[in-house]
């Protein structure tokens, strides 16, 4: 029979690595550009494709081609705004919109629209285009493409946090 023996130092050694690798995981995560929304969260930049279609041309403008990278843009600052139970386009690790468009890859001009409320995407838009600044981006003939997300509050899933992230 063979036995193993430890010495007393190891378990130390094998809980101080452990503990040493789970903060190495911790810090790795909090620089990831991807934050975990707090309840259900979508892209729904293809269900608002034809109301800002209707609402540039009115405008005398051409439509507004959705896109992946601004829609995933869009739902990182939901899920954020979500997860703090408040509206704001900077976030907690201090990364203001122009830095968050950078690490999501988004090169040129932008903007962002954002909204809290117990509202559907028809009165969303409806919000926004009686807002001054918000009409202004949406409404801004040098965007060519759009990302539209929502995330829902964990507690009330009938409050939503949306986001609009406009681009070239």
């Amino acid at each position: 029979m063979t036995s193993i023996t430890h010495s007393p130092a190891e378990p130390r050694q094998t809980r101080r690595a452990l503990l040493i690798g789970f903060a190495a995981i911790a810090m790795l995560s909090a620089c990831s550009t991807v934050s975990v929304p707090t309840g259900e969260g979508a892209g729904v930049s293809s269900s608002a494709t034809a109301t800002l279609a209707g609402l540039r041309a009115t405008a005398g403008l051409g439509p507004l081609t959705p896109d992946a990278q601004l829609e995933q843009a869009a739902l990182q600052q939901a899920g954020y705004m979500a997860s703090r139970e408040r509206m704001s386009h900077t976030t907690g690790w201090g990364k203001d919109f122009a830095s968050r468009m950078k690490d999501n890859g988004v090169r040129g001009a932008a903007a962002e629209n954002i909204a809290e409320g117990r509202f559907d995407q028809q009165k969303l838009f409806d919000i926004w285009m009686h807002s001054t600044g918000h009409r202004r981006n949406i409404l801004d003939p040098d965007f060519s493409r759009f990302g539209l997300a929502y995330v829902r509050d964990g507690r009330d899933p009938n409050l939503r946090y949306w986001s609009l992230v406009l681009g070239k």
